[in-house]
């Protein structure tokens, strides 16, 4: 199980960092005075304009933070109920989790067409393999 918390922690600390390059752009779409005021006057009515990578990255961060929860529920199930036969198994998924949710924000910041659903659908593979192993 000691690989799935591992990749549970870097799933963690990736929920985190998504949040850096959407925010960073409004530190300098806002400018300083402006971002450190909270928000810009009449937001959200009227909201300075934003390139579209920035919307995405906002997204894909958002995708993460509704994401992290099942697959929190999942590892740490599998840690309370699942034995040592199954944790590679749980590692191997947790794993490929973790690489999928980062296909999936690269991805999505940089729109790539065709490829966002599907790479999300690896991510939520890898959550209910993870479930079925873990009550299996």
């Amino acid at each position: 199980m000691e690989t799935a918390y591992t990749y549970l922690a870097l799933s963690g600390i990736l929920t985190v960092l998504l949040w850096v390059p959407y925010i960073t752009a409004r530190l300098f779409i806002w400018g300083l005075p402006t971002f450190l005021h909270n928000y810009p006057e009449g937001f959200p009515a009227r909201e300075p304009e934003t390139p579209l990578w920035v919307d995405r990255a906002k997204r894909a961060h958002l995708n993460m933070v509704e994401t992290m929860p099942a697959f929190i529920a999942v590892v740490v199930a599998a840690g309370l109920i699942g034995d040592a036969s199954t944790a590679s198994t749980i590692g191997t998924w947790a794993s490929v989790f973790f690489f999928a949710r980062i296909a999936h924000a690269a991805v999505y910041i940089l729109g790539v067409p065709g490829l966002r659903t599907p790479v999300y659908l690896v991510s939520w593979a890898a959550i209910l393999v993870i479930g079925f192993t873990a009550i299996g």
